[in-house]
C-alpha cells in the first residue's frame, strides 16, 4: 500500500466527527441531534485540513487519494446543506447526511492516501479545489433529487411522503436540485478550462475522459430541461449518470489503483 501516515492533529478530530455524527443519527428533532450535526461537520473539516495539509506529519505537500477526496466531496455537501437549512428547513436529510458524514470519516481514517503530493503548477491547487466544490454541489443536488423521487413515487401511490415535518412543495424541491445542477456545472466547466490551460499536453487518461463526459450529461441535462421541459425521473436519470460518471473520474479510478491494485497514481491536473 502507498499510503500516508495518520498524526493526532487529523486521528483525534475524525473520532470526535465520528461520535458526533452518531449522536446525529437518532430519529427525532432533538437539540442534542441538531447541534450534534454541525459540531461533527466542524470536526471534519478540522480532520480534513489536518490531513490534508500534513499537520504533524514529516515534509511538505498535499496528502490525498480515494478516501479523502470523498470525504471532502461529503463534507462540502454538508456545508451546502449548513447553508441552505439558514434559509430553507430541511430536517428530512439530517439522518442521511449525518450516516454519509459517519462513513466517509471512517474510511478516510482506513485509507489516508498517498503520502505527499506536489503541484505541478501554482493553478492546480485552485483547480483541485473548483473540482470538488463542483462535486459538493452535485452531491446536494443528488440528495435532492433522491428527496424528489421519492416524493413523487409516494403521490403517485397516493401515499403520505414520509418526511420530517418542514417538508418542502415538489416545485421548490424540483427547483432547488436545478440550481445546485445549474451551480455544479459553471463550476466544473471552470475547473475544466482551468485544467486544460495550465497543464504541459493534454492527456486522454480515464480522469479527462469521464470528467468530459459527466461535463457532457449535464449539458445535455441542462439543455433538455431548458428547451424541452425535463422534470421529474427522466431529468433526475441524467443526474443520476452524470454523477455516476464525475465519480468514476476521480474518486472511483483512484479507488481502483490505491485499494485493488496497490498502485500509486501521479496528480497532473
Amino acid at each position: 500500500m502507498f499510503a500516508a501516515p495518520l498524526s493526532p492533529w487529523s486521528v483525534v478530530p475524525a473520532v470526535i466527527a465520528l461520535v458526533a455524527y452518531a449522536l446525529a443519527w437518532p430519529r427525532g428533532d432533538s437539540a442534542l441531534a441538531r447541534r450534534a450535526l454541525p459540531l461533527a461537520w466542524i470536526a471534519h473539516g478540522t480532520a480534513l485540513f489536518a490531513h490534508l495539509l500534513g499537520i504533524g506529519l514529516p515534509g511538505d505537500g498535499i496528502r490525498f487519494g480515494f478516501a479523502p477526496a470523498l470525504s471532502s466531496t461529503v463534507w462540502l455537501v454538508l456545508a451546502v446543506h449548513a447553508i441552505e437549512s439558514r434559509f430553507v428547513p430541511v430536517p428530512a436529510i439530517r439522518r442521511l447526511l449525518a450516516a454519509l458524514g459517519g462513513l466517509a470519516v471512517l474510511i478516510g481514517l482506513l485509507f489516508p492516501g498517498e503520502g505527499a503530493i506536489h503541484a505541478v503548477s501554482p493553478w492546480a491547487p485552485l483547480h483541485w479545489l473548483m473540482g470538488f466544490a463542483s462535486y459538493g454541489l452535485f452531491g446536494a443536488a443528488v440528495l435532492h433529487a433522491i428527496w424528489l423521487d421519492r416524493a413523487e413515487r409516494a403521490m403517485r401511490s397516493r401515499k403520505t411522503p414520509a418526511l420530517d415535518s418542514g417538508a418542502l412543495p415538489l416545485l421548490r424541491l424540483e427547483q432547488l436540485t436545478f440550481r445546485f445542477v445549474a451551480a455544479g456545472f459553471v463550476v466544473l466547466s471552470a475547473a475544466i478550462v482551468l485544467g486544460s490551460w495550465f497543464m504541459a499536453a493534454w492527456r486522454w487518461d480515464h480522469k479527462t475522459l469521464f470528467s468530459l463526459m459527466g461535463w457532457a450529461v449535464f449539458a445535455g441535462l441542462l439543455g433538455g430541461r431548458r428547451a424541452f421541459g425535463w422534470r421529474g425521473r427522466r431529468a433526475t436519470r441524467w443526474l443520476y449518470l452524470g454523477s455516476v460518471l464525475l465519480l468514476l473520474a476521480y474518486i472511483g479510478s483512484r479507488f481502483v489503483f490505491e485499494v485493488l491494485l496497490h498502485r500509486p497514481v501521479a496528480i497532473t491536473g
